[in-house]
């Protein structure tokens, strides 16, 4: 297991401010705050992902709409209870940003750099799911849970494509996996029993890379994941 939390969960993004930032939550009288960033992708689409951030890191600056940032944090996870109901919420958790004030000269070099990579070594806590898109394509839905200091765990939902989905679709629940990726954000549309239909966005991980860590433990023991109801906010 390894106990350096920051490889275990350890993310960069580089992207534009898109809205103004919202009050999240304090704790010990350190105030947080939401904002969306919108991160390029190469095929011109872009990601809005959600970034939390301390009020400590915003001391000298604070957020504009279209200002570009660079984000160094982890992807993070907690529960929250809406209507007696338990929703697993996703956000991009900031340990350092860095204003890139010259935007225009910064655009050509932004593309050669990496924009949007988060690297995890976390736990597979639910059997992959395989499947096919109607057009051929392999896909595998993974839950991973990656430990964080006192004794807190995120659960991030990742996506593997075509040979690392078919290679998903056997690996046992417990075992342990290194995974690189890019954080995307996702739309779709959830029914509910009235006729109505809502639009809804989903964040996860697309994974580019993946490899069993460990092997040899993984193969001589099952390792125990009994995933937490309660989980604090960040």
């Amino acid at each position: 297991m390894n106990t350096n939390y920051d490889d275990n969960n350890h993310l960069v993004l580089v992207g534009k401010v898109t809205s103004e930032k919202r009050f999240s939550h304090e704790i010990y009288g350190e105030k947080f705050y939401i904002f969306d960033l919108s991160v390029p992708r190469l095929s011109g689409n872009a990601d809005v992902i959600p970034v939390t951030i301390s009020e400590r890191l915003l001391t000298l600056k604070d957020l504009e709409v279209g200002k570009k940032l660079k984000i160094d944090g982890q992807f993070r996870s907690y529960n929250s209870y809406d209507q007696e109901k338990n929703r697993l919420i996703l956000t991009v958790f900031a340990k350092d940003i860095e204003f890139i004030e010259n935007q225009e000269e910064s655009e050509e070099v932004s593309l050669q750099t990496i924009s949007n990579e988060v690297t995890l070594d976390g736990y597979i806590c639910k059997k992959p799911i395989y499947r096919k898109t109607p057009f051929g394509r392999e896909i595998s839905d993974i839950l991973l849970a990656v430990n964080r200091a006192y004794n807190k765990s995120d659960y991030i939902p990742c996506i593997a494509w075509g040979r690392n989905a078919r290679f998903c679709e056997n690996i046992a629940i417990g075992t342990e996996v290194k995974i690189v990726g890019r954080v995307q954000s996702r739309e779709y549309e959830k029914k509910h029993e009235d006729g109505t239909v809502e639009k809804k966005v989903a964040y996860e991980v697309s994974v580019s890379s993946l490899e069993i860590a460990n092997q040899e433990n993984n193969e001589n023991k099952e390792e125990n994941i009994q995933i937490e109801e309660n989980q604090e906010a960040i």
